[in-house]
Formats: structure tokens, sequence, C-alpha cells
């Protein structure tokens, strides 16, 4: 089989997780600067087969899409022209940042750590990518 990622697409970084090449664990990968993501994924895809890319869906609690959508889908069209063979999912990203710091907290992290931005994004992105795989078992 092949790996399913998924992005917690940023204006500044992108949390990353992919799942085993079986698709039943997700797992953070990283976190990539958002300038950077293409090249990232250039690299990623070229060493694992990759077959399947979530990507957030920004909405807040009245189903309302947030303004980076417009980035988000700036960068989804630029992903299928680089990667067509790639299937693309949205997922609903709502809660997973307070989900992933929650989480956090409960590792024992230190404050600091638990503050740290890049270990929230990551963790989202394990988040989003964890549901995406429970909602395709039902």
């Amino acid at each position: 089989m092949s790996q399913v990622v998924a992005i917690d697409y940023g204006k500044v970084r992108c949390g990353i997780a992919a799942t085993d090449d079986m698709q039943l664990i997700a797992s953070a990968l990283t976190t990539v600067e958002t300038k950077n993501i293409f090249s990232f994924l250039e690299k990623y895809f070229s060493e694992n087969k990759v077959e399947t890319l979530v990507i957030g869906l920004p909405t807040d609690l009245k189903g309302n899409l947030s303004e980076i959508e417009t980035d988000i889908l700036k960068f989804i069209e630029k992903v299928k022209k680089l990667f067509p063979e790639v299937e693309i999912h949205r997922f609903d990203e709502r809660f997973t940042s307070k989900m992933a710091s929650f989480f956090i907290s409960q590792s024992g992290k230190n404050k600091k750590q638990r503050q740290e931005k890049a270990l929230i994004d990551k963790v989202s992105a394990t988040i989003i990518l964890q549901n995406f795989l429970e909602q395709k078992q039902r």
C-alpha cells in the first residue's frame, strides 16, 4: 500500500503527519515553513509512496471558512499541478489546535515546550489525519 499525508496549513508553517504504509497509524512527521512546503513535498513524495493528501479545512463554530482558506485553495491548485497522481481530501480541522495543546499538556512537556507552535502544528496535523482514517473506516 501507500501512505496518507495530512497537512495543517498555516501562513507561517505547516504541520505534517503521515501514516504507515498500511494506513493504520497516524504519526506526527515534522513542521515545515510554508515557504518551503513544496520542496519538502517533492522530496518526501520522491522517497515515499503517497496515495492521498489530507488538507485541513479551517472553519469556525458556525461553519464559516477562515480567511486562510484563500491561501489553502491556491496551495491545493499548485499541489494538483505538481502531483496529479495524489488524491486530495479536505477534512474539518475545528478544535485540532486546542486538542493538540491538551494532548501535549498531558504528555508531561514543560510549559515552554507546550507553547511551542511548531509542536502544536504537527500534533494538529496528526489529529486531522487520525480523524480522517477513523472516518474512512466507518
